[in-house]
């Protein structure tokens, strides 16, 4: 499993796949900063993270997710994965940690926007961490999606445009909320953590990383 997370980790920075999403993640988070805090004149970020994990990781985690499984595919090296001594959980677990880590990167370039925000008024931190744990648990269970979607084509593209589709019908709309994982971001930017909003959010990620595994599974008795 590390090999395949050492090797995807480093793949998302020997390609721009990396340098694109830490890019458009601070041009979202910027843009609505602006909104939020500077316009309104606020200091909660609460607000910030809540949009910015509305509308930012309906571009984010497709550019991060998309490769995981359909570039395998595609340059024909899925076999090898799927032939190796490696386990197939070993396999998801590390491409998935690995887009975890790059979320974790990217989320930690948030905290310029707090050292900002203190040379006005400190805002509060449990909240602002709280914010920042529910938009990680939100970012991973939409990874584990997007992972999922991945295994299904071998093109990049399809597999981006149906993790936009599936995160953006129910999480903007409203609709299907069975799959709307902004409806499990409602409380920690208030700084409060759900039991159940936690446990919907780990739930998901394990069901779509076990979906995951499974399709790989029997792609691999196939083979």
């Amino acid at each position: 499993m590390w090999a395949i997370y050492k090797k995807e980790l480093k793949s998302y920075f020997l390609s721009p796949i990396g340098y694109i999403a830490i890019g458009i993640f601070l041009l979202v988070f910027s843009f609505i900063f602006y909104i939020t805090n500077i316009q309104a004149g606020a200091y909660d970020m609460g607000s910030l993270y809540f949009y910015t994990a509305t509308y930012g990781l309906l571009i984010i985690v497709p550019i991060i997710t998309m490769r995981m499984f359909a570039e395998e595919r595609k340059n024909g090296t899925e076999q090898l994965l799927l032939t190796s001594p490696r386990s197939i959980t070993g396999i998801v677990l590390g491409k998935f940690l690995a887009a975890v880590t790059l979320t974790i990167i990217i989320l930690a370039f948030s905290f310029i926007y707090y050292i900002i925000l203190c040379f006005f008024k400190a805002p509060n931190l449990v909240t602002t961490l709280t914010s920042m744990l529910g938009f990680l648990l939100v970012a991973m269970a939409a990874i584990a999606l997007g992972m999922f979607i991945s295994t299904l084509t071998e093109h990049q593209v399809v597999a981006a445009i149906l993790t936009v589709v599936v995160l953006f019908i129910p999480n903007v709309t409203g609709t299907l909320n069975i799959i709307n994982l902004m409806d499990s971001y409602q409380k920690f930017p208030a700084g409060l953590i759900s039991f159940t909003e936690l446990t919907t959010l780990i739930a998901f990620m394990i069901m779509f990383i076990l979906f995951t595994i499974i399709i790989m599974q029997r792609r691999k008795s196939v083979k």
